[in-house]
């Protein structure tokens, strides 16, 4: 009998917004922003002469108050680089939600990490991402994913970057990223098999909003929990998409109803409207509600934070 993957909490991650640490003027409207999550990048938007003017206004911003309702990630630089060593000491310092790792290629690149948080005692609540950019790391997403289920382990997202991947394979960018999408659902497979999230690739026109909404719509449908972005002007869409529609929170809590019901308690499949609801889509109903719910609260709080 196949071991069931455990659920992992609920994150909000349908908008996950990349801000180069060298621009101080992005770092100052994040406050105001309506993304689930930030990645404060000190890599490939960062000239190498940059990088340590870019670490201290990270330090200067985590020194301020803490968004409200977004997960912060630092995007690191290769250990193997002469700056990875930096990066990692400024996150051991300012202690983000999550430490994201550039081009991972296979499970040791996670382990070593992770090894290296748990010799500095850094809180269980950092956690790592990863950066499947790679045709090694598309390879081995599933080796990858798998390393993140011990219990030691601090991996907790997979992020797609498609620039890199079609530089390396000579893969087009074309409308509806048809020779891309096999590749990205071996991803989807991979953390679906090992329960993680995984964030869909960056869109890099952001003036072409009918574009947009057409692949955050694609993304969606594939499985993915949300979008990394690189303008706010793309917050919008990716909200809009990776979040319950209204009929499918109506939906949800009809299942939750029916199985509330007294006749339905040692029941695993029930009759919703003529419909055949099995038990299993309880746990989804009651994932997605609860979903819908932490959406308002942080709606709520970032209104009471703004007034």
């Amino acid at each position: 009998m196949s071991r069931a993957t455990p659920l992992r909490p609920i994150s909000l991650r349908r908008s996950v917004l990349s801000v180069p640490a060298i621009n101080r003027r992005a770092l100052e409207k994040i406050a105001g922003l309506d993304c689930d999550a930030v990645i404060f990048d000190l890599e490939d938007s960062v000239a190498p002469e940059k990088k340590a003017e870019a670490r201290e206004n990270l330090r200067a911003f985590f020194s301020g108050p803490k968004p409200v309702g977004k997960e912060r990630i630092i995007r690191i630089n290769a250990l193997s680089s002469g700056f990875g060593a930096d990066d990692l000491e400024l996150v051991l310092a300012l202690e983000p939600d999550a430490v994201l790792l550039p081009k991972v290629d296979e499970p040791q690149d996670v382990i070593d990490v992770g090894d290296r948080l748990a010799e500095a005692d850094a809180p269980e609540s950092l956690r790592i991402w990863a950066m499947i950019e790679t045709p090694r790391g598309i390879l081995n997403a599933a080796a990858i994913a798998e390393a993140g289920r011990t219990p030691a382990s601090r991996l907790d997202c997979f992020v797609v970057g498609l620039n890199d991947l079609r530089k390396e394979t000579g893969v087009l960018p074309q409308p509806g990223r048809a020779y891309l999408v096999p590749w990205l659902m071996q991803v989807i497979l991979a953390v679906s098999a090992y329960g993680l999230d995984a964030i869909d690739s960056v869109f890099n026109d952001f003036r072409d909003a009918e574009a947009l909404d057409a692949e955050c719509g694609q993304g969606r449908a594939m499985g993915f929990a949300g979008k990394m972005l690189i303008h706010p002007n793309q917050i919008e869409a990716a909200n809009r998409h990776f979040g319950p529609d209204e009929a499918a929170i109506a939906e949800a809590k009809a299942i939750i109803a029916a199985f509330a019901a007294p006749d339905a308690a040692t029941l695993n499949v029930v009759n919703l409207d003529g419909r055949m609801v099995e038990r299993l889509h309880l746990v989804q109903a009651e994932r997605l509600v609860h979903k819908a719910r932490l959406i308002a609260q942080r709606s709520a709080a970032l209104r009471q934070a703004e007034g």
